[in-house]
């Protein structure tokens, strides 16, 4: 059994996290949570490209006293984000979030930490613990010299303990670093000491481009272990690309379905038509169908045919032409110009018969 699906279940608003719940998505708005209609638009742009939670930030009692309003702008679950301010987090769980994510070992006393927790029990509202290789504590750095997944799970375990002391159990935890070795390190430490749910990411890891392809190592190496419950990609980019990039990488994975798995070949001397562009066009093309089905476009005769008879529908290129397959079987043969048109009309139109 994957180590996913021993961990504890917490709820969020009507989402489940943990156990054998579905790994889900995040993003966090990049808007000033005061401003609810650009915090709402952008929470829409979330949904509509999939993400399951939002996080939002809540530095300040502005922010804080928005949350009533976003709240009832969407049905998203929510994530306050909040930083050393317990009186933030009691605003916060208030004014209707689903979820507070704040390290108890940064907001003063026991008595703050008792009341955070009383707080969230109260209205059923988990907390995720984030620990950062960026921001670990003095005396642990002092004890090990430097950030290791050692020091990680000793963190999260010293904040756990805190909300634990008070018959606080409503946990989730991430262990961030900016080095995808130190994070997967540090996870499957993490794995082997909690049974509570995770929140897998590595943070900082910059353009969309390079944090793709670190988020895709580093998430989806944990994910193929069987580690992680739900996941969030840190982007500098439009976040509506972190939520694309975090469910590429559950599908990649294996553990969603529901829209298309595109295949193409890589470009090679066979190739006999203008494949980097009919394979971009196709894949733009086919990212709002919804159906579980998979299209390929090859480019040759070597491998295109087997590989495109396999898909549901497929393009295996020739000179200037190419053969459409349907379920394995040829529909016909077409010149290049017509390839697109004839792909789309068929998927397009079972899609709309759906």
């Amino acid at each position: 059994m994957d180590k996913r699906e021993t961990t504890r279940e917490i709820t969020v608003r009507n989402l489940k996290i943990g156990g054998k719940a579905p790994v889900t998505v995040q993003s966090m708005c990049n808007t000033k949570t005061w401003d609810v209609d650009a915090t709402l638009r952008q929470i829409r742009a979330f949904q509509s490209g999939g993400c399951d939670i939002v996080r939002l930030a809540v530095p300040d009692v502005r922010s804080a006293e928005a949350l009533s309003a976003i709240r009832e702008g969407t049905d998203m679950p929510l994530v306050a984000d909040i930083h050393f301010d317990y009186k933030l987090a009691l605003m916060a769980a208030e004014h209707g979030i689903d979820k507070i994510r704040i390290n108890p070992g940064n907001i003063g006393g026991e008595d703050h930490v008792k009341a955070v927790a009383d707080a969230c029990r109260a209205r059923n509202i988990p907390i995720r613990i984030g620990v950062n290789a960026g921001s670990l504590e003095k005396k642990l750095l002092e004890k090990y010299g430097h950030p290791c997944p050692e020091a990680m799970v000793e963190s999260a375990e010293s904040h756990a303990r805190m909300l634990e002391k008070f018959d606080f159990g409503d946990i989730c935890l991430s262990l961030k670093t900016s080095s995808v070795p130190l994070t997967i390190a540090s996870y499957r430490l993490a794995a082997e000491t909690f049974d509570y749910p995770l929140h897998l990411g590595v943070t900082e890891t910059g353009t969309e481009y390079n944090g793709t392809i670190q988020s895709a190592v580093g998430i989806g190496t944990l994910l193929s272990e069987g580690i992680g419950n739900t996941i969030r990609v840190s982007l500098t980019a439009d976040p509506v690309k972190e939520v694309t990039a975090g469910i590429a990488i559950l599908k990649a994975a294996g553990l969603r379905k529901g829209g298309v798995r595109f295949v193409s070949c890589p470009t090679c001397g066979r190739t006999e038509i203008d494949l980097i562009s009919l394979a971009t066009e196709v894949e733009k093309r086919v990212s709002s169908v919804k159906r579980d089905i998979t299209v390929a476009v090859m480019g040759c005769v070597v491998n295109g045919p087997g590989e495109a008879r396999e898909a549901d529908y497929g393009i295996a290129g020739g000179v200037e032409k190419g053969l459409i397959f349907k379920k394995g079987e040829v529909v016909g043969t077409y010149p290049y110009d017509r390839l697109l048109d004839v792909l789309m009309d068929m998927i397009e139109g079972e899609n709309e018969a759906k």
